[in-house]
């Protein structure tokens, strides 16, 4: 990864806008690539693309692997003849400002679906032979990722660990009857994920081709109603009823005083290290085809991690376990090369964490909105910040720019004013322009701080359920005015790509 001084925007793809209920990867995209390029901006940071899970979290979705359908774009589907016209006329009334996953789920099913069942009838010329390819070429998850969607729909959308016993336990015999089954089922979901990573991989190639690069993001754990665990259960601490032994989560931090329980099942990092670490190999592989850079969230956990027995109902109860250390990453050099990683390593510090970031030279994060904590110490301070760093406004788990000062108390606004030496009145600019001057090589934002929103306007609450993911960019927001003020920030801080002319 380039360590000359770049910036970049944090908006993922169901932010953007549009008429389908939720952002995708279609025009609107391509245009927001066009006005992040304007910006001056090298990099768009995207949350994971998979499909979701529980809560509509990217977080938590069913595979490691597998592209999330919601985001394909209708109107590639008509330039492929896929859909027509008639198609889209029954197009429901969403909310303009956020997503309602329900109503977007069940419109958008009904397009893919009547896609793959028009690909099934006449299919465009060459696509039948693309799509063979592409099932061909990720059979060693598509496979399984097909047969475990089609198995969940067919057992009404329980989790795999209440499916019959023969299937939860991935009998031979069993198995080969589903296949036959459910064939059709199969081969729908193969094709969702075909359009998806077709038109996934034409909008990084236009953002390349504009001089932006992507960065992606690689959740650490899978949720335990997945493809991943169902069809490599020996990868997992699970005991011989196929239940999780623990789960991960942390300890009480900022957003909990239980700590956070996440429910996921913890990695049995000795069958990983026996098979050469070859899953997460497969995994990382596959996001280096699709972005340009990899943020791996919860870093901390390759040093040491939380484990929380599986019976416990809160955090509290958990204890503090080794990880597998440097092998995993050397493993992952020796197979990929030096791909391009950002190490998500926010939370309380620890020596562990921090030998491991310099054993693998890994850029590590800063937050500014943690700069301000009344510590000694603070490892977030302005002045820790170092050249190797990506320093952020806030991450999606965090409360906008503005919705964080106005929660605070009027000594810790003051702190702030202080430290920045600003006024209340221009506090959002004020943190951005503290943000762009850090000596860190890269800083992003948010698109919401770029916009000066509250609170309404916040991507995800850790520890709820409700409200979460939900929210789009109007498509009046990013103006030339904006665009202006950042190009103007990227000039004024020396982060402005070189091939943006300066008249621009």
């Amino acid at each position: 990864m380039k360590r000359e001084r770049s910036s970049g925007i944090l908006l993922h793809p169901t932010s953007l806008p549009g008429p389908y209920g939720i952002g995708d990867i279609g025009p609107a995209a391509e245009r927001w690539i066009d006005w992040l390029a304007g910006t001056g901006c090298r990099y768009w940071q995207v949350l994971p693309l998979g499909p979701i899970g529980r809560g509509n979290s990217p977080y938590a979705g069913p595979s490691a692997f597998a592209g999330n359908p919601l985001l394909v774009s209708p109107e590639r589907l008509l330039e492929s003849r896929l859909l027509e016209e008639p198609d889209l006329a029954d197009l429901p009334t969403f909310p303009g400002g956020r997503v309602d996953f329900d109503a977007a789920i069940a419109w958008k099913s009904t397009l893919l679906n009547r896609a793959f069942q028009r690909s099934q009838a006449a299919a465009p010329n060459g696509l039948f032979d693309e799509f063979a390819a592409f099932r061909t070429v990720h059979a060693r998850w598509l496979d399984d990722y097909t047969l475990f969607a089609a198995l969940s729909e067919a057992n009404d959308g329980q989790p795999w660990p209440r499916w019959p016993e023969p299937l939860r336990f991935r009998r031979p015999e069993a198995l080969a009857q589903a296949k036959a089954d459910l064939a059709a089922d199969i081969e729908r979901h193969a094709f969702h994920q075909f359009l998806f990573f077709r038109q996934w991989l034409r909008l990084r190639r236009y953002a390349n081709a504009r001089g932006v690069e992507i960065i992606g993001d690689a959740p650490l754990y899978i949720a335990l109603d997945s493809s991943a665990v169902w069809s490599h259960p020996h990868l997992f601490q699970l005991d011989k009823a196929q239940r999780p032994t623990v789960v991960g989560g942390v300890p009480k931090d900022m957003f909990s005083s239980t700590g956070q329980r996440w429910g996921h099942p913890i990695y049995n990092w000795k069958a990983h290290a026996a098979e050469g670490f070859g899953w997460w190999i497969e995994r990382l592989q596959m996001l280096v085809e699709m972005v340009d850079v990899i943020r791996i969230d919860h870093f901390r956990a390759f040093a040491n991690y939380w484990e929380i027995p599986a019976e416990a109902a809160t955090a509290l109860t958990g204890r503090w376990v080794l990880g597998p250390g440097k092998s995993f990453f050397d493993a992952v050099r020796d197979a990929l090369g030096d791909i391009a990683i950002i190490a998500e390593n926010l939370g309380e510090p620890h020596p562990l964490v921090a030998d491991l970031l310099v054993a693998t030279g890994l850029p590590g994060m800063k937050l500014l909105q943690a700069a301000f904590v009344k510590k000694p110490k603070n490892p977030q301070g302005l002045d820790t910040h170092t050249e190797n760093t990506v320093v952020y406004t806030g991450t999606h788990d965090n409360d906008t720019t503005v919705g964080w000062y106005r929660s605070l108390s009027w000594r810790s606004r003051r702190r702030v004013r202080r430290m920045l030496g600003t006024s209340k009145r221009t506090i959002v600019q004020d943190l951005l322009e503290a943000t762009w001057k850090s000596p860190a090589y890269l800083a992003i934002a948010p698109m919401q701080d770029l916009l000066g929103l509250g609170p309404e306007a916040r991507m995800n609450e850790p520890g709820t359920l409700e409200n979460n993911w939900e929210w789009r960019m109007s498509a009046a927001a990013a103006g030339t005015r904006l665009q202006a003020e950042v190009i103007e920030l990227n000039r004024r801080f020396e982060r402005c790509r070189p091939d943006v002319p300066k008249g621009s």
